[in-house]
């Protein structure tokens, strides 16, 4: 999330929720894309994490790119915390531990994607070269313990860290050790968003074994092939998950609201200040009741925050956000995006995803979840080996990327950014395997050489 929401309209009961996710829907023809990447800032010499301060930090490269971009900064007290588009609509944010992370603009096709995320990738590189930082494209640090990674200076951060122990082993390397690759995607009616919702969470352990890549913590592998996904299995699960009760007869946009007011929040934030209400009731502040800030009443920028502040493995905002793929090279962030508008975006093709999925129990989605981050490609539901769901859900992405006829300047479709995750499959190994088969082979069981591997 680039920046938190200034709404001060007071929300006028629980319809008003509902509302708020109707306001989302949006004409198949005013469909769009919005692909967000985050990445490991390290420094060339001796690949240390870069602080924030310094006169090589993470702020320094804030303000070479604000000057080489001319966008708007994004500030908590005197520290520059991100950068905003605001012809485009992209943003450019900092995670906890210093992930930079972009925010791109809703584009119409894949080729603009493309376009966008090698036009950043190349301005970032022109401002961060001269100051001896690169990007690492992983999943999680290879390399740097909880102790030696940065905190970044913004108040919400101060409040999850504080309030994240108490609830999972993991949050705090969730925050400041992982990063990674999501789509968001429109829908064009409430029945349309359940149908994209149960097909996405149904299917999102595909989307983790095609980009799992992150096999090394603290400098030797951790076991898993995706650990940031094993890092959500217990990070703070009453805020994360398959949620299940979204393939339950009635779901809609209603019954998320219930969901969400149910999950405890951060902080609520008013003028420039965080106040800390971690583990307190939405629906107690709806109330006007909480007990942290007597006597405050919601506003719809509480419930927009509150909302960034729940993470499922597919998040409904005003939108469907796609949060279960590790980040990776330049051509894998496209392919995230490739493979879900593949899917969602074309009817044949989301009918066939269903058709895939639609048999499954909640328990043997949970099992598949559960087991994808160790095993990969190896993994299976209902008999079906997560290599084969996945040759097939590839097919069924690639006939709805083709569908679409969208061409770039060439004549090429959009089906060519698909190439990685085929090349993928047709392998049998995943990006993670792969870069474990370098650690024991020609990198002697050492991990420096990813620094040069995954490096942008």
């Amino acid at each position: 999330m680039a920046r938190d929401t200034v709404d001060l309209t007071p929300i006028e009961g629980r319809h008003a929720l509902i509302n708020w996710f109707e306001e989302g829907i949006s004409a198949e023809s005013d469909f769009r894309i919005g692909t967000e990447h985050e990445k490991f800032p390290f420094y060339t010499a001796n690949h240390a994490p870069v602080p924030y301060d310094g006169p090589r930090g993470i702020r320094k490269l804030l303000e070479g790119m604000q000057g080489l971009l001319g966008w708007e900064p994004i500030m908590e007290g005197d520290h520059p915390i991100g950068l905003f588009d605001v012809t485009g609509g992209g943003a450019i944010s900092l995670e906890p531990g210093g992930q930079f992370e972009l925010s791109g603009a809703p584009v119409h096709t894949l080729h603009e994607t493309a376009i966008e995320t090698a036009a950043h990738l190349a301005q970032v590189k022109e401002v961060a070269d001269p100051l001896g930082i690169r990007f690492l494209g992983l999943g999680m640090s290879p390399l740097w313990s909880r102790a030696q990674t940065p905190v970044m200076p913004k108040s919400r951060y101060r409040i999850m860290t504080a309030y994240m122990p108490k609830v999972g082993s993991y949050g705090l390397d969730m925050m400041y050790r992982t990063s990674t690759v999501q789509v968001n995607l429109d829908f064009s009616s409430e029945a349309d968003m359940v149908k994209k919702l149960r097909v996405s969470l149904a299917l999102q352990p595909v989307a983790t074994a095609l980009f799992a890549n992150s096999p090394f913590t603290e400098g030797k592998p951790n076991g898993f092939l995706s650990m940031r996904s094993e890092i959500w299995r217990d990070t703070d699960n009453q805020r994360a998950g398959m949620l299940p009760f979204a393939f339950e007869d009635g779901f809609g946009f209603e019954r998320y609201v219930d969901y969400a007011l149910d999950v405890p929040m951060y902080f609520v934030k008013r003028g420039d200040t965080y106040n800390d209400v971690s583990g307190q009731s939405f629906r107690d502040l709806l109330a006007g009741k909480l007990p942290g800030m007597p006597g405050a009443f919601a506003t719809m920028s509480d419930w927009t925050n509150h909302l960034s502040t729940i993470f499922p493995e597919v998040r409904l905002k005003r939108y469907l956000e796609m949060r279960g793929a590790d980040v990776g090279s330049r051509p894998f962030i496209t392919a995230l995006s490739a493979f879900w508008v593949g899917l969602l975006y074309d009817r044949a093709s989301l009918d066939a995803a269903w058709d895939l999925a639609k048999h499954w129990s909640a328990a043997e989605r949970q099992a598949l979840r559960d087991n994808v981050p160790r095993l990969g490609f190896k993994a299976e539901i209902g008999g079906k080996a997560m290599l084969d769901l996945a040759r097939e859900a590839l097919a069924i992405s690639r006939a709805g990327l083709k569908a679409r006829k969208r061409f770039d300047r060439m004549g090429h479709d959009e089906t060519c950014y698909l190439d990685p995750l085929d090349e993928l499959v047709s392998s049998g190994r995943t990006q993670a395997e792969h870069l474990l088969a370098l650690y024991h082979g020609e990198w002697g069981c050492k991990v420096d050489p990813v620094f040069d591997h995954a490096a942008y």
